[in-house]
């Protein structure tokens, strides 16, 4: 078939390279940094932007005159300098232009290209004329089943040279930072506001030499931290801080001596007078004194003509305090200016003292972790997937990089929904938006497993309901609105999912009791008529209530059923898991009876308008929500599975338009004009309820996602690229971000529902609680390469034909083991590693 977009099968798409992005995508924005530490982003320009490294979200968080810069110089005498940024795109209509701290008038290379395979980011920058290539490559080092080795606040950053000149060529690479420590934000002149005095320290380490940034606030301060900047270079001179002046003089200063030709070593002091304006006698002119404190690292070689030399950097930081709470709305705001909120670290801050800290142990163990990083890369890229599947798979990763996710001292992993520009949205773990989520659970389940904790251990209520948001363990109130039927039940199939992904059945063992406890109240809270399907009043991740039976919930409780069978099995507790199995089979087969109407599963109500926001016949995306983390789970089909493949094809013929211009909205919108998009909910044979449910209209890349990974369980590939790519035509650099899928605010946690692409094509089923792990692919008949991964390894899986033709199966384990005795797959197997 071929899609809407021009992609003939999914066959053909697996050649397809990864995208780039030129200067123009000014919505790309790669992040650096690791799980839980804060990040700086790098711009399609090559620009470093959104300095979000201070535990508060920041878009559009500029350091000012933090930068890298170039100086060559040929043989000839010919002098070469640039920012290393392509040229500024715009729009350019600013109240007072760009702030001197953006040196936007110094030169630039007219061209960039931005390529990204996760965790690696490059910025090709070149310039007709210009006997140069720069290629900025960056990177946090990131190790799937190694929290603590992707959870290292720093950023590498090496520019690759390459002298295209007929002589041999002068270089420095020049890195010029802003002291933030103390950060508050900004004034409105774009200068930095900072609480306390900072100052600017040049050091030799064990491993490089650079600058160390400080504050004179004390260790306990929410805004207390330090930074630093270093490098590896030989040839290094240093300007611990600009020079002190007034108006642009400390740029100026810099500026001269680096398009001079002079290295950028220690300043000549300057003497000035208080100001040069008599309206400081007027006036408060006191801004025109430089208040950051910059510092720079001049690092130098000669390159011979046609050869590149490499120029690293490395950039850290250490803000280890934040407020110990959710703080979201206008009135948790007034309470944290007003100092309200306790302090709590983040959990880098156990692991580190201070931001040079954490510079010599990244260096010094920088060899093993780029190793690591650079296999899981090869491992993922390498997969035979369709494009579009492996870019969102690989783009959402940066979800957990992002201020969406946070991880303490007490070793617990948080997330909100998303973020807004400059603070959290949907606060606590919200259990019907992390229902979604897979890559947490299948890259880093030791941190997954601290949110289970959480509900099935803390949050729980005595009679077995569970709070949609998590407060508690931050000392907040417990929440006490009524229990998410969608998060409640979904929460206790991912504990299932855990236990079966990591086999750690001390875990299972713990959470058992309180899992089964909520089981038993959601068969008695949710089912009045004794049916065990789902239909009293039921709230959900829409934030309304449906009523009646329906397939969401419905599929959700039977899935479920299904967990708990198989928990109470793996602990050896025959008579519960025969009871829930029971209970399941009952449940789904009145399910379907009840819903089921020969194409799709449908809302069961007398009247669909005797509530509001309801489904009524409607064809819903989210119907097979259950069947979904069942098979995530490994649970197989809890319906029947001919059932399951007609209700994805009508939700895929109805709800997925080639053209939102053509759907009339009054909702949130997230996809217009041309641009394609899965609506939540459709009616094609009328029905509509004056008032369906609030977001029905809309385009969520969750559900988008949960609905492409159904499709390709099911066998049914080539109508999940048709989505997937339908998704990530809209993410394009252009229009909005490639790392960034928002829903109710940035790097939304339903996006996370992409990595379900890559264990649904993979057919993998990890069970290491019986020493079980199954590989199904769907492309099983051809050669075909795919990484892995659970709780005690990941590597790759590949079919490789043999000299007399055959295909065999190759499983190579490239970090932790296996974890398994009984390996399934179609074709005979071989285990390396």
């Amino acid at each position: 078939m071929t899609t809407p977009h021009g992609i003939d099968t999914a066959r053909q798409i697996q050649a397809a390279t990864v995208r780039s992005y030129p200067r123009e995508a000014a919505q790309a924005a790669f992040l650096l940094g690791g799980i839980g530490t804060g990040n700086v982003s790098v711009g399609s320009r090559g620009e470093l932007r959104d300095w979000e490294i201070f535990n508060w979200p920041g878009k559009g968080n500029r350091l000012p005159f933090s930068f890298f810069a170039l100086r060559a110089e040929t043989t000839d005498g010919t002098r070469i300098v640039r920012v290393l940024e392509s040229q500024l795109n715009g729009p350019h209509a600013l109240s007072h232009g760009y702030f001197n701290g953006d040196l936007a008038g110094l030169p630039r290379f007219t061209h960039s290209t931005l390529r990204a395979e996760y965790p690696f980011v490059h910025v090709d920058l070149t310039e007709p004329g210009v006997p140069l290539h720069v290629r900025l490559e960056a990177f946090t080092p990131f190790v799937p089943g190694d929290a603590e080795a992707s959870g290292i606040p720093a950023a590498v950053l090496r520019y690759h040279v390459t002298n295209l000149a007929a002589t041999d060529m002068s270089v420095s690479v020049v890195g010029s930072l802003a002291n933030a420590a103390g950060f508050v934000g900004h004034d409105v002149f774009g200068n930095l506001k900072l609480a306390g005095e900072v100052t600017n320290t040049q050091r030799d380490g064990d491993h490089a030499r650079g600058l160390y940034y400080t504050t004179d606030l004390p260790a306990g301060h929410e805004r207390f931290g330090t930074m630093g900047l270093a490098t590896t270079e030989a040839d290094v001179t240093f300007r611990p801080a600009w020079v002190k002046g007034e108006w642009t003089d400390s740029a100026q200063d810099f500026w001269n001596d680096l398009s001079s030709g002079k290295r950028i070593g220690p300043i000549e002091e300057v003497e000035v007078a208080a100001t040069g304006s008599a309206l400081n006698d007027y006036l408060d002119f006191s801004y025109l004194e430089l208040r950051e404190k910059v510092g720079s690292i001049d690092a130098a070689k000669t390159i011979p003509a046609g050869t590149t030399a490499t120029f690293e950097f490395v950039l850290t930081w250490h803000f280890p305090n934040r407020a110990k709470g959710w703080v979201e709305v206008d009135e948790d705001l007034d309470r944290h200016a007003a100092g309200g909120y306790p302090l709590v670290r983040n959990h880098y801050a156990t692991r580190y003292d201070d931001a040079w800290a954490v510079l010599e142990d990244l260096l010094a163990n920088l060899p093993e972790l780029e190793r690591d990083s650079r296999a899981f890369t090869r491992a993922l890229y390498g997969s035979s997937l369709p494009a579009p599947f492996l870019e969102a798979a690989a783009a959402n990763i940066t979800v957990l990089r992002s201020l969406t996710c946070f991880w303490l001292e007490d070793g617990n992993f948080y997330g909100w929904e998303g973020i807004r520009d400059d603070v959290g949205c949907g606060l606590g773990n919200v259990n019907h938006v992390w229902n979604y989520a897979q890559t947490v659970a299948f890259l880093f389940p030791e941190l997954e497993k601290t949110m289970r904790d959480i509900e099935f251990g803390l949050e729980i209520g005595d009679d077995g309901d569970l709070p949609f948001r998590s407060r508690q363990t931050l000392d907040e109130p417990r929440w006490e609105m009524v229990p998410a039927a969608d998060g409640h039940l979904g929460a206790i199939v991912r504990v299932c999912r855990e236990w079966r992904l990591t086999g750690d059945r001390e875990f299972l063992t713990r959470l058992w009791p309180a899992v089964e406890r909520a089981m038993r109240y959601a068969l008695s809270y949710w089912d009045t008529d004794g049916d065990i399907v789902p239909d009293s009043q039921q709230n959900n991740t829409y934030d309304i209530e449906f009523y009646g039976p329906n397939g969401m919930m419905g599929s959700l409780m039977v899935a479920a059923l299904r967990a708990c069978q198989d928990m109470a099995d793996g602990l050896g507790r025959t008579a519960t898991a025969q009871e829930f199995g029971a209970l399941a089979e009952a449940s789904s087969a009145n399910l379907d009876r009840l819903c089921f109407n020969g194409t799709f599963y449908q809302q069961q109500l007398i009247d669909p308008d005797q509530y509001r926001y309801q489904i009524g016949p409607g064809i819903h995306s989210d119907q097979l929500l259950g069947q979904f983390l069942a098979h995530v789970s490994g649970l197989g089909h809890v319906l029947p599975a001919d059932h399951v493949r007609q209700a994805l094809a009508a939700i895929r013929h109805h709800n997925f338009k080639p053209r939102m211009a053509d759907v009339g909205t009054v909702q949130r919108v997230y996809a217009l004009n041309d641009e394609p998009g899965l609506v939540l909910c459709s009616w094609p044979d009328g029905g509509r309820p004056r008032f369906p449910f609030g977001y029905s209209d809309e385009v969520w890349t969750g559900v988008e996602y949960q609905v492409a990974a159904s499709l390709v369980y099911e066998g049914m590939v080539d109508d999940a690229v048709t989505l997937v790519d339908a998704v990530r035509s809209r993410q394009d650099g252009f229009r909005r971000n490639p790392w960034s899928e928002n829903e109710a605010g940035h790097h939304y946690t339903r996006s996370l529902a992409s990595w379900a692409l890559i264990s649904g094509m993979l057919g993998f089923n990890a069970d290491l609680g019986r020493g079980t792990v199954t590989f199904d692919p769907k492309f099983a008949e051809q050669e075909f390469r795919c990484f892995w991964s659970h709780g005690q390894g990941w590597g790759t899986y590949r079919h490789e034909r043999a000299a007399d033709g055959a295909l065999h199966a190759v499983i190579e384990v490239l970090h932790g083991t296996l974890g398994a005795d009984t390996v399934n797959a179609p074709l005979p197997v071989t285990v390396r590693g």
